[in-house]
């Protein structure tokens, strides 16, 4: 039997979509949120569209911090996984862009991986008016912002919000980014951190200072949202 075929068919994808849809829904409707800003709809109203950022393995319940009636886009890879991310994502009423980040901080890691076409769908998304969301860090190295948000930023004009969401009931796994699972019936938090721009003509040196202001605003917002739901101390990996 092709366990791999079974698991990589369209059922067994949606199936799993479904489920992750689900499971954030009920962290949803059982979790008590608090918000920092206070009010975040309207910290952010007057940006938009605009860039989250987000952190692997921290990013599996943000879609609830996103208001519904606002166009999002959310950047999923091109794989097995990433096809239950987009099915979860799709339920949740979010539109896709397809691509992968890049597994190296530098300019040109950019263009491997599907980055460049990624790059194209998420200015185009929001020079459409469609905010968008997508994990910062390179993959399988957790903590640190790769290149590819910042020259999102450059191209498209629009700001870099960094954006956790937690909640104090959650399993912690020993993975690469650290990936917490929440649990229902719990506190949470929503913080969205000080807003990150790049100018239109930014240099090489201006992209770098921006990366580093998404790591430290990704940090601090983590640290935050952890510190308001009483949760353990997240630990703060860039400054």
């Amino acid at each position: 039997m092709n366990y791999k075929k079974i698991v990589r068919s369209p059922f067994v994808l949606n199936l799993a979509g479904s489920l992750i849809a689900f499971y954030i829904r009920i962290i949803g409707k059982t979790t008590r949120f608090v918000q920092e800003p206070a009010d975040l709809r309207g910290a952010l109203a007057g940006d938009l569209p605009l860039i989250m950022a987000l952190w692997h393995g921290q990013h599996v319940i943000t879609p609830l911090a996103w208001p519904k009636d606002w166009p999002g886009s959310a950047l999923v890879a091109r794989h097995a996984d990433g096809e239950i991310n987009a099915i979860a994502l799709e339920k949740l009423g979010f539109n896709l862009v397809r691509g992968s980040g890049a597994h190296h901080s530098s300019d040109r890691a950019v263009t491997k991986r599907g980055g460049v076409l990624a790059l194209r769908g998420l200015v185009r998304a929001l020079n459409g008016g469609s905010s968008v969301t997508l994990t910062a860090d390179v993959p399988k190295i957790g903590g640190v912002v790769g290149t590819g948000i910042v020259l999102l930023a450059k191209l498209s004009g629009r700001p870099i919000y960094p954006l956790a969401v937690v909640t104090k009931n959650c399993i912690a796994l020993n993975t690469w980014d650290q990936a917490h699972l929440a649990l229902p019936f719990s506190r949470g938090a929503m913080v969205v951190g000080e807003k990150i721009t790049v100018a239109e003509d930014a240099s090489d040196e201006d992209l770098e200072i921006a990366r580093l202001k998404v790591e430290r605003g990704l940090d601090l917002a983590h640290a935050r949202a952890y510190e308001l739901v009483g949760g353990k101390p997240w630990r703060v990996r860039n400054g």
